[in-house]
């Protein structure tokens, strides 16, 4: 595991590595509004994928660095997100653009533009808890590249039957 800070135009974001030894791809997960990259998922990518060939990258987003405790607007977060994207793609292999909750609604807002190969979509916040009027919806849906989601049975912020058909895979897990 390796620690690097990347400048952005947001401010300073880091990027842990767990490194595969023969790398097939890169897996760039981001976390969500109310946690970091400690989250108990980001944290099983991490230590499960190095082994099959994916380098994980966990990308905490600047206002974590800083040690802010609300998260900023969404445009500030794909700013940096689009800041660290040149770092997650050096190692030329392709990138997989990840996150949870907030984070994947970045992937999915910023994966057509930055060139990911795929998203990955953990706990994706399809709309504020008892709030389903307020869908979130056209950012899965935008993605413009595959999409896999992994939703919770019982998530408060979207449960899979609430989710619109699109060109996208949803599975569906026990929480």
């Amino acid at each position: 595991m390796t620690t690097e800070t990347v400048g952005t135009e947001a401010g300073d974001a880091r990027i842990t590595w767990h490194k595969a030894a023969r790398a097939r791809l890169v897996l760039a997960v981001g976390h969500g509004a109310g946690g970091g990259i400690e989250a108990r998922d980001l944290r099983a990518l991490a230590a499960a994928l190095p082994e099959h060939g994916v380098t994980v990258a966990l990308v905490e987003q600047p206002w974590r660095v800083a040690g802010k405790k609300v998260a900023p607007a969404p445009k500030t977060l794909d700013t940096g997100w689009r800041g660290v994207w040149p770092a997650l793609a050096e190692p030329g292999l392709p990138v997989i653009s990840g996150g949870r909750s907030a984070g994947a609604r970045v992937a999915c807002r910023t994966a057509a533009e930055l060139g990911a190969h795929a998203v990955l979509a953990l706990s994706f916040p399809l709309h504020p808890p008892g709030r389903p009027e307020k869908s979130r919806a056209e950012e899965l849906l935008g993605a413009g590249v595959p999409t896999l989601v992994v939703q919770g049975g019982n998530d408060p912020f979207g449960r899979p039957e609430e989710f619109p058909e699109g060109a996208y895979d949803l599975v569906e897990v026990a929480y």
